[in-house]
């Protein structure tokens, strides 16, 4: 495993396939992986089989959050997308309704138009190779940035109100719909991926407890003890979401994989192109 993980602020990409976890330090030797899940559409019948699959996500028999996409990876390019997405077929218990969109010739992923219902039972059958998984609580996190406060709600009901502290200005934590990418007990964060000297006075290195990755260019929620003062009151942070130990601590341990955060009044979109910004794709 590499020495260190994703920088806190957002760094180059390259072009999005699977979403992939941060590289992590773990005093235990392990890093804390979340199940992911497969998916499928409605009203979509089956066909012969016109592609040669490499993996469907989630997978199969897993329980995911209600923002979690399906993404289908093929073993070659597709040369006809709309033949490949007639022989996808996407069911689910309740019946939602949604869209195909491609990331590239190799993969398609289909999500919901709204947030999957709890507790949903989704089958895809991709050409005849099928797979089933399910959603659990619909369990979701706002974050307003006029209040500096973490909202969340579990089933439309509000369980937790953290205070917090976001990207601070040239670092702003944009608006958008992100989900759980992965989470590592502890991480090292070094501004020096993304080019930025850890001597420099916007450079570290340090250790970070109880992260909860958001996207596939750096942010997580975490816990920050060194800025409890500022939760609640101003952001201060590279363009992660601090949160205190103890707040961190519950978030950990309720946030799973495809479980969505929204950040609202900020600056900017989410919209970089690093395989998590499937809610602001149209």
């Amino acid at each position: 495993m590499a020495p260190h993980a994703l920088a806190d602020p957002e760094g180059s990409v390259d072009s999005p396939s699977d979403p992939s976890p941060a590289e992590v330090v773990d005093p235990s030797g392990t890093s804390a992986p979340l199940e992911q899940a497969a998916g499928a559409v409605d009203e979509i019948p089956s066909g012969t089989a016109p592609f040669s699959l490499a993996s469907v996500n989630p997978s199969n028999g897993s329980t995911v959050g209600v923002a979690k996409p399906i993404v289908i990876t093929f073993t070659t390019p597709i040369t006809d997308r709309p033949v490949a997405e007639d022989a996808i077929h996407i069911s689910s218990d309740p019946p939602v309704d949604g869209k195909f969109y491609w990331m590239n010739d190799s993969q398609v992923r289909w999500r919901p138009f709204a947030f999957w219902p709890e507790h949903t039972t989704v089958t895809i059958d991709a050409a005849g190779t099928t797979s089933s998984f399910t959603t659990g609580d619909a369990l979701v996190a706002t974050a307003d940035n006029n209040t500096h406060l973490m909202t969340i709600t579990r089933n439309g009901n509000v369980e937790q109100t953290f205070p917090m502290s976001m990207g601070k200005p040239g670092h702003d934590t944009p608006d958008g719909t992100y989900y759980v990418q992965d989470k590592f007990s502890d991480v090292v964060m070094d501004s020096e991926t993304y080019g930025v000297s850890n001597d420099s006075p916007e450079g570290y290195r340090l250790h970070v407890k109880l992260a909860v990755q958001i996207d596939n260019s750096g942010n997580f929620v975490h816990s920050a003890p060194w800025s409890v003062a500022d939760q609640g009151n101003r952001n201060v942070s590279h363009g992660c979401i601090n949160i205190s130990p103890a707040d961190a601590q519950w978030f950990y341990d309720n946030f799973g994989v495809g479980d969505p955060i929204v950040v609202t009044n900020s600056v900017g979109t989410y919209t970089q192109n690093d395989g998590g910004q499937d809610w602001q794709i149209d």
